[in-house]
């Protein structure tokens, strides 16, 4: 009786295991990305990625001061969804609650005048996005305190 229940236990240990392993977490999958943010062949030093597919959610990254990024879709640099995706780059830098620096031009911070799309099939390290000033400069801008 006592070897019965010990393999009984063992084969439901190992039923758990199986059903765990195959379930994932239930979430679209995800491939992991790194990449980096050049304008004008520098790093671009402040602000945010966005990678937006279709009809799922986006993934974001900061960029570091080395113009590198991470994505995160559902959890921290979890990667994003696998496909060809519409992207941001919001350029901001926040000097003062009145103050900020744009170090990349406005366009970029919205998919339908970015002109950039990404197209990722599979876990990769190597992303570059390539912004340019074409003969703008960095703004800064004052707001009337509230």
């Amino acid at each position: 009786m006592q070897l019965l229940r010990c393999r009984s236990y063992s084969c439901m240990a190992l039923l758990l295991s199986a059903c765990l392993i195959g379930c994932g977490d239930g979430r679209p999958e995800r491939v992991a990305v790194t990449g980096q943010v050049m304008i004008d062949g520098e790093p671009l030093r402040h602000g945010f990625v966005q990678v937006i597919p279709d009809n799922a959610r986006p993934a974001v990254s900061p960029i570091d001061s080395e113009g590198r990024f991470t994505l995160s879709t559902f959890g921290n640099q979890d990667g994003c969804i696998p496909g060809t995706h519409k992207v941001a780059v919001n350029g901001i830098e926040t000097i003062s609650p009145t103050r900020q620096k744009w170090h990349a031009p406005k366009r970029y911070m919205d998919t339908e005048t970015s002109g950039l799309t990404l197209t990722i099939d599979e876990n990769t390290k190597e992303v570059k996005i390539e912004l340019s000033w074409d003969g703008e400069e960095p703004v800064e801008e004052t707001f009337a305190e509230e």
